[in-house]
């Protein structure tokens, strides 16, 4: 499988601690912002993108890549890469979350697991080797600092275009920065 960084998308978010609705996942909110995550994915789709990683944390980035599968359903030329920090990644989350995550995984046309063993670090890394392998970041992203926040500035620092949604405004557009 050859992927070409030019059609390539990644995607960082905020995991539901940070989120207005928490974990639940039937309020409005998070059900708007889900629309949004398929109205930019098509969006991007229009635009040639053709493979999307996500790093399969938890909250927004497995509504994305759950958002990408689907879309792969629609358009079977379209792949969809999880990106795993360390293979311990979701070991400490609660089970129905630990089902969910390995089920998107055994759907994903790939798995890369960054780095073998767990260590402070492994989570920059994972975000790095997205965004290096990327022309495109698709980010929820309310403007606290955290992950999110260290995706997007190396994003930048790579020159790397920028989609971001808001959580306070799910149901919005995404804004667009080309650096």
């Amino acid at each position: 499988m050859v992927l070409e960084e030019s059609r390539t998308c990644c995607f960082t978010g905020h995991r539901p601690d940070k989120l207005p609705w928490g974990d639940d996942e039937s309020d409005p909110r998070c059900v708007a912002l889900k629309r949004s995550l398929d109205r930019e994915l098509e969006q991007l789709y229009r635009r040639g993108f053709r493979h999307f990683i996500s790093g399969m944390a938890m909250g927004c980035d497995l509504y994305f890549a759950e958002a990408a599968l689907a879309l792969r359903e629609r358009r079977p030329d379209l792949t969809v890469e999880g990106a795993v920090p360390c293979p311990t990644q979701a070991d400490h989350w609660p089970e129905e979350l630990r089902r969910r995550w390995r089920d998107i995984l055994d759907r994903c046309d790939l798995e890369t697991v960054v780095q073998r063993n767990y260590d402070r670090w492994c989570m920059h890394r994972r975000d790095r080797y997205m965004v290096d392998r990327s022309s495109a970041v698709l980010a929820v992203f309310d403007g606290t600092p955290g992950g999110t926040q260290y995706t997007l500035n190396y994003a930048m620092d790579k020159k790397r275009e920028l989609l971001l949604l808001d959580p306070a405004r799910p149901e919005a557009d995404a804004v667009h920065f080309i650096i």
